[in-house]
């Protein structure tokens, strides 16, 4: 849901692109700071409440390209498929310890998703 939320909120806002680099760099360094006090607090590793993951992930996944709907859509789909399977290194990124293993395993699904983008405007798709 915060993927969503997040697709919807970049698409509203309309940031530059050094807005959103900036976005990007805040939301990753005190997410990956309040998921590790979150995982501590909780007892649990990567607990679902912690959802600044997906907006750090999100938002990387339409970095570099036109926030347009149909690249936010694209993005947030690729995004949920990448999350939900952890590809490699993903699937050993979520396995480090505390905030770093929360954030880092949605930031690789972002890339992975970012370049699937970027491939599809190359061939002419988006």
């Amino acid at each position: 849901m915060a993927s969503a939320a997040t697709a919807v909120v970049l698409w509203l806002l309309a940031l530059s692109w050094p807005s959103l680099v900036l976005a990007l760099v805040a939301v990753s360094v005190l997410g990956t700071w309040a998921a590790d006090v979150a995982e501590r607090a909780l007892e649990v590793k990567d607990p679902g409440a912690i959802v600044v993951d997906e907006v750090a992930g999100m938002t990387l996944s339409v970095l570099l390209v036109p926030l347009t709907p149909a690249v936010l859509v694209a993005g947030f789909v690729l995004f949920r498929i990448f999350d939900v399977v952890k590809p490699f290194p993903a699937n050993v990124a979520q396995r480090l310890p505390g905030g770093v293993g929360v954030m880092l395993d949605d930031l690789v699904a972002g890339l992975y998703a970012l370049l699937l983008l970027l491939f599809a405007r190359w061939i002419g798709w988006l």
